[in-house]
């Protein structure tokens, strides 16, 4: 999935201009970096769900939830200036702002008060923690991770991120286990994946190896967006905390109310999560992340100590204090979870009448559309999905692909996005297909 929708030189005709700006990008930033699009985007100004290039034209994102708010709010931008106009300094000192931040975060988790937050800079930090943090409380190794995830870019949990391609290897002690089916039952998914799950705890004991936990993104993105039915994550959950375990729910993607129905994926599937990782939209645009866990878990971290340099700084928590505000004040779940229903049920009369799509799936504002050459067999229609995204792109409208293939659209805009954009993007949608 690492390519999907990956920029390859030559196969666009490029301006004067965009030649030059990519050649500089690749000679200062080196081969790794991917850009989107067959034709690159040159994007200069944001603003709510709206991105402008630097021709002027404008773009209707459905894909960045970094901006999970929307870009440019300026209830963020203003708390982020004010701050920086006073103060920017870690957490060795006192200061109330990460304290309200803090209590602000925890509240929106049942039983928070009984919780403690430790604040990153990214999601791939969150999730190195949290991993650290359930090797130290169950005093295994063994990680459960689905055969597709991303769960970030450190060493560590790289290991536990398929997605970024063949030579990000499993690391060690990690055992990968199939996403959930949605062409099952709905009463059948849940113990399918629980099965999985079970039989990497066997194995993991047959090679001596003591579990520490099963960590997985409670939309399944990076596999296909796998969000049916609520509640499909109970059985595996209870596996791995049979098998002294921990549950890691990696909220990067479908935190701070994106499924709509609720503020954290995990809720939504009726589990308590043993830790809880947080991340990317957290800050409106700025770099704020998270872990959040029982006390009890984080009590071997006070003899080795942590301490992150910006994480939690007063400047990340006014940001990420701001998100929550504008999330509440603007009514943003309920919003994600009006204009995700309209969405869906306008991508799945897309389907009656293309058959190109072949399964429409998602919550709220995370929605993924298959693509299959046939419907009978599911073959995948993975240059089909690409020349979709490619198309869309011409036409002003921004979204991606995901899963093992890349045949499936990844629709996840922010959560300003109402049901007018939805009808863009829907009538766009239609003209390519």
């Amino acid at each position: 999935m690492a390519m999907t929708n990956a920029f390859e030189p030559g196969a666009a005709e490029l301006g004067e201009r965009e030649r030059a700006l990519i050649a500089r990008r690749e000679r200062l930033l080196g081969p790794a970096y991917r850009l989107f699009y067959r034709h690159p985007l040159h994007i200069v100004r944001g603003e709510g769900v709206w991105l402008w290039d630097a021709e002027g034209r404008r773009y209707l994102d459905a894909y960045n939830n970094v901006a999970g708010v929307g870009h440019c709010h300026p209830q963020v931008v203003e708390a982020i200036a004010r701050q920086a106009g006073q103060l920017n300094t870690h957490t060795r000192y006192l200061h109330e702002s990460v304290l309200d931040y803090a209590e602000a975060l925890l509240a929106t988790f049942p039983g928070g008060h009984d919780r403690h937050v430790m604040f990153t800079c990214t999601g791939s930090e969150a999730n190195d923690l949290a991993c650290r943090v359930a090797m130290s409380a169950t005093g295994g190794t063994g990680l459960i991770a689905t055969r597709l995830a991303y769960h970030g870019g450190t060493q560590l949990v790289a290991g536990l991120s398929p997605s970024l391609g063949p030579e990000a290897a499993p690391g060690r002690d990690v055992w990968l286990v199939d996403a959930p089916d949605a062409r099952r039952p709905p009463g059948e998914v849940g113990p399918a994946f629980a099965g999985g799950v079970v039989a990497a705890l066997a194995q993991m004991r047959a090679a001596g190896v003591r579990p520490a936990a099963l960590i997985v993104d409670t939309v399944f993105s990076s596999d296909g967006v796998f969000t049916e039915p609520p509640g499909f994550l109970q059985p595996a959950v209870a596996a791995v905390r049979e098998a002294g375990g921990l549950f890691i729910a990696d909220e990067v993607q479908a935190g701070l109310g994106r499924t709509g129905s609720h503020f954290w994926g995990h809720a939504r599937h009726g589990v308590d999560p043993d830790i809880a990782t947080l991340g990317k939209p957290m800050g409106g645009g700025y770099p704020v992340a998270g872990v959040v866990a029982r006390p009890a878990l984080l009590e071997p971290l006070a003899r080795s100590r942590y301490f992150n340099t910006f994480g939690g700084t007063p400047v990340a928590s006014a940001a990420g204090l701001a998100v929550l505000e504008v999330i509440r004040d603007e009514g943003l779940m309920e919003n994600a979870a009006r204009s995700g229903a309209h969405l869906l049920a306008g991508l799945r009369a897309l389907a009656g009448r293309h058959p190109l799509v072949g399964d429409v799936r998602g919550a709220g504002l995370f929605i993924g559309v298959e693509l299959v050459a046939d419907r009978a067999t599911r073959a995948p229609a993975t240059a089909e999905a690409a020349r979709v995204v490619n198309a869309l792109r011409e036409r002003g409208v921004l979204i991606s692909a995901t899963g093992p293939h890349g045949n499936v659209l990844k629709i996840r805009p922010p959560l300003p996005f109402t049901v007018r954009h939805g009808d863009i993007l829907l009538e766009a949608l239609d003209a390519v297909l």
